[in-house]
């Protein structure tokens, strides 16, 4: 996406597209969105999104989707591969301002009437679309919103995002969506408003990639 708008890495695709002329944005949205389109031909369900989202759904969990992604990307994957799963709200690109701003995940948050925002809230952060009450995201902007948010967050860890691992906005790592079944059965234990009990998540990182599926 950056290559088709001739910006470098460290530029935010949306911050750039939001201060070039208006005359300009459409046609830098749209060059955004064929990627995306093309993308999503090739989208694959990440390894136990289904049997956690039936899980959710057994146990009475709502979920939302926040992403920045347009709408047409978070519908294919609904209907291609969760069909029938209830999601809402649908926070896509439209919603301003978009993460690392909470404001998207805090809109949800009151659309549920959740007194304490975000808190109840935990945010799994894996790859492409963005569901809550798991978050699924795969990058330091899905971190920063869920934390600035009051929520906990989960990495779905892998050899790109592994160095998230010990970043202070991250709580948890697992290394497959389903882990989070046996987690949520538990009690969920996150380091935030823990000062003394934050867990080792370099660790837990590296325990998770040597023991990775082949």
């Amino acid at each position: 996406m950056r290559a088709a708008l001739q910006i470098p890495r460290t530029t935010d695709i949306l911050n750039h597209i939001y201060t070039l002329p208006p005359s300009d944005q459409p046609a830098a949205m749209e060059s955004v969105r064929e990627i995306e389109r093309a993308a999503m031909i090739k989208q694959v369900p990440q390894k136990g999104l289904v049997g956690l989202m039936e899980y959710l759904e057994m146990r009475g969990v709502r979920k939302g989707i926040c992403t920045r992604n347009f709408d047409a990307p978070v519908y294919h994957l609904l209907e291609t591969f969760l069909k029938g799963k209830v999601f809402r709200p649908i926070i896509t690109r439209e919603f301003r301002p978009p993460k690392p701003d909470p404001a998207g995940i805090l809109h949800i948050a009151e659309s549920w009437s959740l007194s304490d925002r975000a808190d109840s809230l935990i945010m799994l952060l894996v790859e492409h679309t963005k569901f809550l009450t798991l978050k699924v995201g795969d990058a330091l902007d899905d971190m920063t919103a869920g934390h600035r948010a009051g929520a906990a967050t989960v990495l779905l860890v892998n050899e790109v995002n592994a160095h998230l691992a010990t970043h202070e906005h991250t709580d948890l790592c697992i290394r497959s969506l389903d882990e989070l079944v046996g987690i949520l059965e538990r009690g969920f234990t996150g380091q935030i408003d823990r000062e003394n009990e934050e867990p080792d998540t370099r660790a837990q990182a590296e325990e998770v990639l040597a023991n990775r599926s082949p």
